[in-house]
């Protein structure tokens, strides 16, 4: 049975947030963003130079978690965790929107929030999973 397009393309998004981000493969990668990637993040500098300078410069701790992987055709959303980003620096809780274009990331947008401990959430409840960072 073959995937559909959706399918392969949420395989494809998490792989290569895997590839980079946790496994910082760079070759790997140049080959799963397009060279004109358009980067729309107020945190990371233009293109896919951008994005994978950001990702060297990081402690080799930082690592991508993903908890929800939404598609609409060539859209994929992911609801995530960067963590391990330096001392005293709190997780980030990501929503990644990623446009492919010709089987490869083509455009990103983000919204990015500090991760709050127990005691700073109000809810009672953590962002991410089903606890609260330690």
């Amino acid at each position: 049975m073959s995937q559909s397009t959706e399918e392969k393309n949420k395989k494809f998004v998490l792989d290569a947030f895997e590839t980079l981000f946790n496994k910082r493969d760079y070759a790997k990668a140049l080959d799963m963003w397009a060279s004109n990637y358009i980067q729309h993040s107020a945190h990371i500098h233009p293109g896919r130079e951008g994005l994978f300078g950001l990702v060297e410069a990081a402690p080799a701790s930082m690592k991508y978690e993903n908890q929800l992987t939404l598609v609409n055709g060539d859209f994929v959303m992911l609801f995530g965790r960067f963590s391990g980003l330096g001392d005293g620096i709190p997780n980030w809780v990501v929503v990644d929107v990623v446009r492919l274009e010709d089987g490869r990331l083509a455009e990103h947008w983000d919204v990015v929030q500090d991760e709050a401990t127990r005691a700073e959430s109000k809810s009672g409840l953590p962002m991410f999973g089903d606890t609260f960072p330690g």
